[in-house]
C-alpha cells in the first residue's frame, strides 16, 4: 500500500501544475473502409485532452464538408453530462472536414465605481451592460475546432483555406499520418501566413503517462511549421493569435480586442 501511494503521489507531482480547459473532438476512427461508412464524433471540453472529466461541448453548430466540397449533415445527436456525440454517415470516397466555429465576447466596465466582468453573446452584450456603465473594453474571441476523416481513399479538396479567422492548413492529408515522420502545417490568420506562431502539440494518454510531454512548434516566415510525430495515437493541436501577454504583478494585461484560436484532433498511425 506504502508503494502504491508513493507511486499515486509521484505522478501528481510529475502533472502540470495548472491545467487549462481544453475543447476537442474526437472522432471514433480516421480512416473507414466498410460498404457503408460512418464515424461518430464526440465533444467534450476536459483538463487532459480526450478524457472525460469536466463538461459536454455542445456540437449543435457542426459543419461537415463532404470529399467534394457540399454539406452534409450530422445525424442522432445526443448530450450527456461530460460529452456530445454525433453520427454522421460517409456517403462518398474522399476526406471529410469536420469542425465547428464559435464567437465568444468578454467584457470589463465600471458601474458606481466598482468594475464589473461580463461574458455572453455579441446579441445579448447590449442588452445585459447597463446603459450607465462607463470605460467599457470588449474583447471578442474567434475560434474553430477541426478534425479530419477519410472514407477509403483520402482527396484533398477539404484541405483549402477558408481565408477567414486562424486556420492550420495541413500540407499533407492529415488521415495519413505515421508515427516518427515528420508533417508540415502553414499557419494562416485571415488567409495570411502567420510567422513565428506557437503551435502546442498533446498527445492523448496523459493520465497513464503522468508527464504532458508538450511539443512546441514555431512557424516559419512563411508561416509553416514542422512536427515529428513521436508515436503512434490522437493528437491535439493548438493555436492563437495573438499570443496572451505575461502576467505583471500577478494580473494579466487587458485583452486585446480581438482574439483567434483554433484546435485540431488528428490520429498518428504505426509506420
Amino acid at each position: 500500500m506504502l508503494k502504491k501511494t508513493i507511486l499515486s503521489l509521484s505522478l501528481l507531482m510529475l502533472m502540470p501544475s495548472a491545467q487549462a480547459h481544453r475543447q476537442w473532438l474526437l472522432p471514433s476512427s480516421t480512416q473507414i473502409d466498410a460498404k457503408e461508412a460512418w464515424v461518430t464524433i464526440d465533444g467534450a471540453v476536459s483538463e487532459n485532452v480526450f478524457d472525460f472529466d469536466t463538461n459536454a461541448l455542445s456540437l449543435d453548430n457542426l459543419d461537415v464538408i463532404a470529399p467534394d466540397g457540399s454539406q452534409i449533415k450530422a445525424e442522432a445527436a445526443i448530450k450527456t453530462k461530460f460529452r456530445s456525440s454525433v453520427d454522421i454517415k460517409l456517403p462518398q470516397k474522399g476526406t471529410y472536414k469536420i469542425s465547428q466555429n464559435a464567437q465568444s465576447v468578454m467584457a470589463t466596465y465600471r458601474l458606481n465605481g466598482e468594475e464589473k466582468r461580463w461574458r455572453g453573446t455579441e446579441e445579448k452584450m447590449a442588452q445585459e451592460i447597463p446603459a450607465d456603465a462607463t470605460d467599457i473594453k470588449v474583447s471578442r474571441t474567434y475560434s474553430r475546432l477541426e478534425t479530419y476523416v477519410t472514407n477509403d481513399t483520402a482527396n484533398d479538396t477539404v484541405l483549402k483555406a477558408t481565408g477567414t479567422g486562424l486556420e492550420l492548413v495541413p500540407l499533407t492529408n492529415p488521415t495519413e499520418l505515421f508515427a516518427q515522420e515528420t508533417t508540415r502545417f502553414k499557419v494562416l490568420l485571415e488567409g495570411k501566413p502567420v510567422p513565428d506562431s506557437k503551435v502546442s502539440v498533446i498527445a492523448g494518454g496523459v493520465r497513464y503517462r503522468g508527464v504532458l510531454n508538450e511539443i512546441t512548434a514555431v512557424s516559419d516566415k512563411d508561416g509553416i511549421i514542422s512536427i515529428k510525430w513521436p508515436f503512434a495515437g490522437m493528437y491535439w493541436l493548438k493555436a492563437a493569435y495573438p499570443q496572451l501577454p505575461d502576467m505583471v504583478d500577478g494580473k494579466r494585461p487587458p485583452m486585446p480586442e480581438k482574439r483567434y484560436s483554433y484546435a485540431a484532433t488528428v490520429e498518428v498511425l504505426l509506420p
